[in-house]
Protein backbone atom coordinates (compact mmCIF):
# COMPACT_ATOMS: atom_id res chain seq x y z
CA UNK A 1 0.00 0.00 0.00
CA UNK A 2 2.64 2.29 1.17
CA UNK A 3 4.67 1.22 -2.37
CA UNK A 4 1.95 2.26 -4.31
CA UNK A 5 1.40 5.63 -2.84
CA UNK A 6 5.37 5.89 -3.37
CA UNK A 7 4.74 5.31 -6.99
CA UNK A 8 1.78 7.42 -7.12
CA UNK A 9 3.41 10.17 -5.59
CA UNK A 10 6.46 10.19 -7.74
CA UNK A 11 4.60 10.11 -10.76
CA UNK A 12 2.71 13.29 -9.75
CA UNK A 13 6.35 14.88 -8.35
CA UNK A 14 8.05 14.18 -12.23
CA UNK A 15 5.16 15.33 -13.79
CA UNK A 16 5.70 18.45 -12.34
CA UNK A 17 9.37 18.61 -12.71
CA UNK A 18 8.29 18.21 -16.42
CA UNK A 19 6.14 20.86 -16.40
CA UNK A 20 8.48 23.16 -14.62
CA UNK A 21 11.08 22.53 -17.19
CA UNK A 22 8.98 23.00 -20.19
CA UNK A 23 7.80 26.64 -18.75
CA UNK A 24 11.15 27.95 -17.82
CA UNK A 25 12.59 26.81 -21.90
CA UNK A 26 9.41 28.88 -23.38
CA UNK A 27 10.08 31.18 -20.68
CA UNK A 28 13.82 31.49 -22.23
CA UNK A 29 12.49 31.68 -25.76
CA UNK A 30 10.52 34.37 -25.15
CA UNK A 31 12.93 36.62 -23.09
CA UNK A 32 15.95 35.97 -25.84
CA UNK A 33 17.95 38.92 -27.14
CA UNK A 34 16.06 39.06 -30.88
CA UNK A 35 12.80 39.12 -28.45
CA UNK A 36 13.66 40.97 -26.10
CA UNK A 37 14.75 43.63 -29.03
CA UNK A 38 11.20 43.09 -30.58
CA UNK A 39 9.66 44.12 -27.52
CA UNK A 40 12.18 46.81 -26.63
CA UNK A 41 10.74 48.44 -29.79
CA UNK A 42 7.46 48.24 -29.73
CA UNK A 43 7.59 50.17 -26.37
CA UNK A 44 6.33 50.26 -22.34
CA UNK A 45 3.06 50.34 -23.29
CA UNK A 46 2.80 46.58 -25.27
CA UNK A 47 4.82 45.12 -22.86
CA UNK A 48 2.42 45.80 -20.16
CA UNK A 49 -0.22 44.78 -21.64
CA UNK A 50 -2.13 41.10 -21.48
CA UNK A 51 0.26 38.02 -22.22
CA UNK A 52 -2.31 36.26 -24.90
CA UNK A 53 -2.86 39.77 -26.76
CA UNK A 54 0.24 41.43 -26.51
CA UNK A 55 2.71 38.74 -28.06
CA UNK A 56 -0.05 39.02 -31.53
CA UNK A 57 0.14 43.21 -31.11
CA UNK A 58 3.78 43.19 -30.40
CA UNK A 59 4.62 41.62 -32.96
CA UNK A 60 2.14 43.40 -35.49
CA UNK A 61 3.62 46.69 -34.05
CA UNK A 62 7.34 45.32 -33.70
CA UNK A 63 6.83 44.70 -37.73
CA UNK A 64 5.71 48.12 -38.37
CA UNK A 65 8.13 49.89 -35.80
CA UNK A 66 10.68 48.23 -37.94
CA UNK A 67 9.46 49.09 -41.32
CA UNK A 68 9.35 52.83 -40.42
CA UNK A 69 12.72 52.99 -38.37
CA UNK A 70 14.45 51.08 -41.68
CA UNK A 71 12.89 54.22 -43.98
CA UNK A 72 13.58 56.98 -41.72
CA UNK A 73 17.27 55.91 -41.65
CA UNK A 74 17.50 55.46 -45.59
CA UNK A 75 15.83 59.06 -45.81
CA UNK A 76 18.27 60.05 -43.15
CA UNK A 77 21.43 58.46 -45.13
CA UNK A 78 20.55 59.67 -48.06
CA UNK A 79 20.57 63.02 -46.44
CA UNK A 80 24.01 62.67 -44.89
CA UNK A 81 25.80 61.85 -48.52
CA UNK A 82 27.74 64.79 -49.19
CA UNK A 83 30.65 65.12 -51.44
CA UNK A 84 33.61 66.38 -49.29
CA UNK A 85 36.73 66.27 -51.36
CA UNK A 86 36.88 67.09 -55.14
CA UNK A 87 40.07 67.49 -57.64
CA UNK A 88 40.35 67.47 -60.98
CA UNK A 89 40.52 63.66 -61.22
CA UNK A 90 39.20 61.99 -58.28
CA UNK A 91 36.14 62.72 -56.61
CA UNK A 92 35.56 61.90 -52.65
CA UNK A 93 31.97 61.47 -50.57
CA UNK A 94 31.09 60.81 -47.25
CA UNK A 95 28.05 58.78 -46.32
CA UNK A 96 26.59 57.84 -42.54
CA UNK A 97 24.74 54.85 -42.47
CA UNK A 98 23.84 52.83 -38.55
CA UNK A 99 25.76 55.19 -36.83
CA UNK A 100 29.01 54.65 -38.76
CA UNK A 101 30.58 57.13 -41.23
CA UNK A 102 31.83 55.68 -44.92
CA UNK A 103 33.86 57.73 -47.73
CA UNK A 104 34.22 56.04 -50.79
CA UNK A 105 36.99 57.56 -53.46
CA UNK A 106 35.90 57.54 -57.37
CA UNK A 107 38.37 58.04 -59.90
CA UNK A 108 37.35 60.03 -63.20
CA UNK A 109 38.90 58.34 -66.18
CA UNK A 110 41.14 60.80 -67.65
CA UNK A 111 41.29 61.63 -71.69
CA UNK A 112 44.30 63.33 -72.58
CA UNK A 113 44.21 65.42 -75.55
CA UNK A 114 47.58 65.75 -76.99
CA UNK A 115 48.64 69.47 -77.64
CA UNK A 116 48.82 70.63 -80.99
CA UNK A 117 51.61 72.38 -81.93
CA UNK A 118 51.68 75.80 -83.23
CA UNK A 119 53.59 76.42 -86.26
CA UNK A 120 55.59 79.95 -86.63
CA UNK A 121 54.81 81.80 -89.83
CA UNK A 122 58.07 80.62 -91.43
CA UNK A 123 56.96 76.82 -90.47
CA UNK A 124 53.27 77.71 -92.30
CA UNK A 125 55.23 79.24 -95.59
CA UNK A 126 57.39 76.03 -95.72
CA UNK A 127 60.76 78.19 -95.48
CA UNK A 128 62.20 75.50 -93.21
CA UNK A 129 61.88 73.31 -96.52
CA UNK A 130 65.32 75.42 -97.74
CA UNK A 131 68.29 73.39 -97.26
CA UNK A 132 71.56 75.48 -96.96
CA UNK A 133 75.20 74.48 -96.95
CA UNK A 134 75.86 74.87 -93.38
CA UNK A 135 72.88 73.03 -92.66
CA UNK A 136 71.46 75.93 -90.24
CA UNK A 137 68.29 75.14 -88.16
CA UNK A 138 67.52 79.13 -88.58
CA UNK A 139 64.83 79.44 -91.55
CA UNK A 140 66.10 82.69 -92.07
CA UNK A 141 69.79 83.92 -92.20
CA UNK A 142 72.10 86.85 -92.97
CA UNK A 143 75.69 87.28 -92.96
CA UNK A 144 77.44 90.60 -93.93
CA UNK A 145 80.92 92.19 -94.00
CA UNK A 146 79.96 95.44 -91.42
CA UNK A 147 82.79 97.36 -93.62
CA UNK A 148 82.92 95.71 -97.05
CA UNK A 149 79.34 94.76 -97.04
CA UNK A 150 79.63 91.72 -98.46
CA UNK A 151 76.91 89.18 -98.09
CA UNK A 152 78.70 86.16 -96.99
CA UNK A 153 76.36 83.65 -96.85
CA UNK A 154 72.12 84.20 -97.40
CA UNK A 155 68.89 82.53 -96.72
CA UNK A 156 65.28 83.62 -97.07
CA UNK A 157 66.93 87.06 -96.38
CA UNK A 158 63.76 88.77 -98.10
CA UNK A 159 61.58 86.83 -96.18
CA UNK A 160 59.08 89.07 -94.00
CA UNK A 161 58.16 87.55 -90.61
CA UNK A 162 57.27 88.42 -87.21
CA UNK A 163 60.76 89.54 -84.83
CA UNK A 164 59.27 89.09 -81.36
CA UNK A 165 61.91 91.12 -79.09
CA UNK A 166 64.33 91.85 -81.75
CA UNK A 167 62.05 94.72 -81.90
CA UNK A 168 63.55 96.03 -78.36
CA UNK A 169 66.43 97.24 -80.14
CA UNK A 170 64.63 99.62 -82.28
CA UNK A 171 63.06 100.72 -79.23
CA UNK A 172 66.32 101.12 -77.07
CA UNK A 173 67.63 103.17 -80.04
CA UNK A 174 65.03 105.63 -80.45
CA UNK A 175 65.12 105.98 -76.00
CA UNK A 176 68.70 106.34 -76.51
CA UNK A 177 68.47 109.02 -78.91
CA UNK A 178 66.47 111.40 -77.47
CA UNK A 179 68.78 111.86 -74.83
CA UNK A 180 65.62 112.17 -71.92
CA UNK A 181 67.02 112.10 -68.47
CA UNK A 182 68.07 108.64 -67.37
CA UNK A 183 67.19 109.05 -63.47
CA UNK A 184 63.54 110.25 -64.26
CA UNK A 185 61.61 107.77 -62.36
CA UNK A 186 59.28 105.85 -64.26
CA UNK A 187 56.56 103.42 -62.74
CA UNK A 188 55.38 100.02 -63.78
CA UNK A 189 51.70 100.39 -64.26
CA UNK A 190 48.64 98.02 -65.78
CA UNK A 191 48.71 98.95 -68.76
CA UNK A 192 52.10 97.69 -69.23
CA UNK A 193 50.81 94.22 -68.24
CA UNK A 194 51.48 91.63 -71.06
CA UNK A 195 47.55 90.92 -72.32
CA UNK A 196 48.87 89.61 -75.93
CA UNK A 197 51.01 86.94 -74.72
CA UNK A 198 50.32 86.52 -70.71
CA UNK A 199 54.32 86.63 -70.03
CA UNK A 200 55.23 86.99 -66.40
CA UNK A 201 57.88 89.74 -65.23
CA UNK A 202 59.35 90.40 -61.68
CA UNK A 203 58.61 94.04 -62.07
CA UNK A 204 54.90 94.57 -60.33
CA UNK A 205 52.46 96.92 -60.86
CA UNK A 206 53.43 100.01 -58.54
CA UNK A 207 57.27 99.38 -59.10
CA UNK A 208 59.23 102.41 -59.71
CA UNK A 209 62.89 102.60 -61.45
CA UNK A 210 65.20 105.10 -63.55
CA UNK A 211 64.60 105.38 -67.43
CA UNK A 212 68.27 104.21 -67.63
CA UNK A 213 67.65 100.74 -65.85
CA UNK A 214 64.50 99.98 -67.23
CA UNK A 215 66.46 100.56 -70.76
CA UNK A 216 68.88 98.31 -69.40
CA UNK A 217 66.53 95.56 -68.66
CA UNK A 218 64.72 95.73 -71.82
CA UNK A 219 68.27 95.39 -74.27
CA UNK A 220 70.25 93.27 -71.82
CA UNK A 221 67.19 90.82 -70.52
CA UNK A 222 64.16 91.61 -72.81
CA UNK A 223 62.08 92.68 -70.11
CA UNK A 224 58.76 93.11 -72.06
CA UNK A 225 57.10 95.63 -69.09
CA UNK A 226 60.43 97.99 -69.14
CA UNK A 227 60.19 98.00 -72.93
CA UNK A 228 56.45 98.72 -72.59
CA UNK A 229 56.78 101.51 -70.17
CA UNK A 230 59.80 103.22 -71.90
CA UNK A 231 57.37 103.42 -74.98
CA UNK A 232 54.71 104.63 -72.78
CA UNK A 233 55.96 107.32 -71.01
CA UNK A 234 58.10 108.96 -73.86
CA UNK A 235 56.85 112.99 -74.95
CA UNK A 236 53.36 112.19 -76.84
CA UNK A 237 52.83 108.67 -75.67
CA UNK A 238 52.35 105.26 -76.89
CA UNK A 239 51.34 106.12 -80.31
CA UNK A 240 53.77 109.02 -80.71
CA UNK A 241 56.69 106.48 -79.95
CA UNK A 242 54.96 103.52 -82.43
CA UNK A 243 54.96 106.04 -85.25
CA UNK A 244 58.70 107.14 -84.08
CA UNK A 245 59.78 103.79 -84.30
CA UNK A 246 58.32 103.17 -87.96
CA UNK A 247 59.60 107.07 -89.22
CA UNK A 248 63.00 105.54 -88.11
CA UNK A 249 62.85 102.00 -89.73
CA UNK A 250 62.05 104.21 -92.73
CA UNK A 251 64.80 106.40 -92.14
CA UNK A 252 67.06 103.59 -92.21
CA UNK A 253 65.88 101.98 -95.55
CA UNK A 254 64.15 99.54 -93.62
CA UNK A 255 61.21 98.82 -96.60
CA UNK A 256 60.06 95.47 -95.21
CA UNK A 257 59.52 96.34 -91.49
CA UNK A 258 56.48 97.65 -89.45
CA UNK A 259 55.82 98.16 -85.39
CA UNK A 260 52.71 97.93 -83.77
CA UNK A 261 54.31 98.16 -80.20
CA UNK A 262 57.38 98.67 -78.44
CA UNK A 263 57.57 94.89 -77.01
CA UNK A 264 58.08 92.62 -79.79
CA UNK A 265 54.99 90.66 -78.17
CA UNK A 266 52.55 91.20 -81.35
CA UNK A 267 53.12 88.82 -84.45
CA UNK A 268 52.49 92.38 -86.21
CA UNK A 269 55.69 93.83 -85.60
CA UNK A 270 57.95 92.05 -88.56
CA UNK A 271 60.70 92.84 -90.91
CA UNK A 272 62.99 90.89 -92.84
CA UNK A 273 66.53 89.82 -92.80
CA UNK A 274 68.02 92.68 -95.04
CA UNK A 275 66.16 94.94 -93.04
CA UNK A 276 67.24 93.71 -89.85
CA UNK A 277 71.10 93.81 -90.96
CA UNK A 278 70.21 97.24 -91.51
CA UNK A 279 69.04 97.75 -87.59
CA UNK A 280 71.99 96.26 -86.82
CA UNK A 281 74.21 98.42 -88.07
CA UNK A 282 72.59 101.54 -86.74
CA UNK A 283 72.13 100.19 -83.23
CA UNK A 284 75.89 99.37 -83.12
CA UNK A 285 76.51 103.30 -83.85
CA UNK A 286 74.75 104.02 -80.64
CA UNK A 287 77.73 103.43 -77.90
CA UNK A 288 74.62 103.50 -74.95
CA UNK A 289 72.27 100.81 -77.13
CA UNK A 290 75.95 98.28 -77.63
CA UNK A 291 76.73 98.79 -73.87
CA UNK A 292 73.64 97.45 -72.31
CA UNK A 293 72.76 94.70 -75.05
CA UNK A 294 75.82 92.81 -74.40
CA UNK A 295 75.83 93.81 -70.72
CA UNK A 296 75.90 90.29 -68.95
CA UNK A 297 74.44 90.83 -65.68
CA UNK A 298 72.49 93.66 -63.49
CA UNK A 299 70.95 94.22 -60.29
CA UNK A 300 68.25 96.72 -59.51
CA UNK A 301 66.58 97.85 -56.36
CA UNK A 302 62.55 97.78 -56.17
CA UNK A 303 61.62 98.93 -52.93
CA UNK A 304 62.93 96.57 -50.31
CA UNK A 305 64.35 93.87 -53.08
CA UNK A 306 67.08 93.65 -55.13
CA UNK A 307 66.46 91.82 -58.25
CA UNK A 308 69.23 90.09 -60.45
CA UNK A 309 69.02 90.13 -64.40
CA UNK A 310 71.00 88.05 -66.71
CA UNK A 311 71.50 88.48 -70.55
CA UNK A 312 69.49 86.56 -72.81
CA UNK A 313 71.71 85.97 -74.99
CA UNK A 314 74.56 82.95 -73.45
CA UNK A 315 77.56 83.95 -76.42
CA UNK A 316 78.00 87.43 -74.12
CA UNK A 317 79.85 85.32 -71.42
CA UNK A 318 82.02 83.48 -74.07
CA UNK A 319 85.21 84.29 -74.30
CA UNK A 320 85.83 83.41 -77.83
CA UNK A 321 83.09 85.76 -78.59
CA UNK A 322 84.13 89.41 -79.52
CA UNK A 323 80.20 90.94 -79.47
CA UNK A 324 79.50 94.61 -80.50
CA UNK A 325 75.44 94.27 -79.63
CA UNK A 326 73.17 92.16 -79.80
CA UNK A 327 69.41 91.09 -79.35
CA UNK A 328 67.50 88.05 -78.87
CA UNK A 329 63.95 86.98 -79.47
CA UNK A 330 60.89 84.47 -79.15
CA UNK A 331 57.16 84.08 -79.43
CA UNK A 332 55.35 81.23 -81.23
CA UNK A 333 54.89 83.16 -84.68
CA UNK A 334 58.23 84.37 -84.76
CA UNK A 335 60.28 80.88 -83.82
CA UNK A 336 63.91 82.12 -81.91
CA UNK A 337 65.74 84.80 -83.18
CA UNK A 338 69.18 86.62 -83.20
CA UNK A 339 70.77 89.47 -84.26
CA UNK A 340 74.59 90.44 -83.49
CA UNK A 341 77.26 92.48 -84.49
CA UNK A 342 80.47 90.43 -83.70
CA UNK A 343 84.03 90.24 -84.67
CA UNK A 344 85.16 87.29 -86.45
CA UNK A 345 88.34 85.96 -87.89
CA UNK A 346 89.49 89.73 -88.03
CA UNK A 347 85.87 90.79 -89.62
CA UNK A 348 83.33 92.96 -88.02
CA UNK A 349 80.16 90.77 -89.00
CA UNK A 350 76.35 91.52 -88.98
CA UNK A 351 74.52 88.07 -88.32
CA UNK A 352 71.11 87.68 -88.33
CA UNK A 353 69.02 84.65 -87.85
CA UNK A 354 64.90 84.55 -87.57
CA UNK A 355 62.54 81.27 -86.87
CA UNK A 356 64.88 79.06 -86.14
CA UNK A 357 63.30 75.63 -84.57
CA UNK A 358 64.62 74.93 -80.94
CA UNK A 359 65.79 76.68 -77.90
CA UNK A 360 69.44 76.55 -78.41
CA UNK A 361 69.24 76.49 -82.17
CA UNK A 362 69.84 79.92 -82.92
CA UNK A 363 72.88 79.76 -81.02
CA UNK A 364 74.23 76.72 -82.61
CA UNK A 365 73.70 78.58 -85.52
CA UNK A 366 75.69 81.32 -84.92
CA UNK A 367 78.52 78.79 -83.83
CA UNK A 368 78.31 77.29 -87.02
CA UNK A 369 78.69 80.16 -88.90
CA UNK A 370 81.83 81.37 -86.73
CA UNK A 371 83.59 78.14 -87.59
CA UNK A 372 83.00 78.48 -91.21
CA UNK A 373 84.00 81.78 -91.29
CA UNK A 374 87.08 81.38 -89.91
CA UNK A 375 87.92 77.99 -91.99
CA UNK A 376 86.76 80.12 -95.57
CA UNK A 377 86.75 83.74 -95.19
CA UNK A 378 89.36 85.49 -93.01
CA UNK A 379 90.21 88.49 -92.58
CA UNK A 380 93.15 88.75 -95.57
CA UNK A 381 90.54 87.26 -98.11
CA UNK A 382 89.41 90.57 -99.71
CA UNK A 383 85.26 90.99 -100.20
CA UNK A 384 82.90 91.83 -102.42
CA UNK A 385 81.19 95.28 -101.98
CA UNK A 386 77.30 95.58 -101.86
CA UNK A 387 75.95 91.95 -103.07
CA UNK A 388 72.51 92.81 -101.96
CA UNK A 389 72.91 95.03 -98.63
CA UNK A 390 74.73 98.07 -97.65
CA UNK A 391 75.02 98.64 -93.81
CA UNK A 392 77.64 100.91 -94.04
CA UNK A 393 76.68 104.36 -93.11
Amino acid sequence: MFQARFRQVSSRHYLSVIRFVAVALCATAFFSPAAFAGKKAVGKSAASSHAGKSQAASSKTASTSSRSVASKRRVKAERADRVVSSGRNVVASIRKRGGKTEVAVQRRSVVRVPEVERLSFGQLAGLHGTEDALDLKSSVALVVDQETNEVLFSKNDHAVLPIASLTKLMTGLIVSEAHLPDDELITITQDDVDTEKGSRSRLRVGATLPRGELLHLALMSSENRAAHALGRTYPGGLATFVSIMNAKAKMLGMKDTRYVEPTGLSSQNQSSAQDLALLVNAAYSDATVRHLSTSPEYQVEVGNRVLQYNTTNRLVRNPDWEIGVQKTGYISEAGQCLVMQAKIAGRKLIMVFLDSAGKLSRIGDAERVRRWVEQTHAAAHPGRPGLSVNVAG
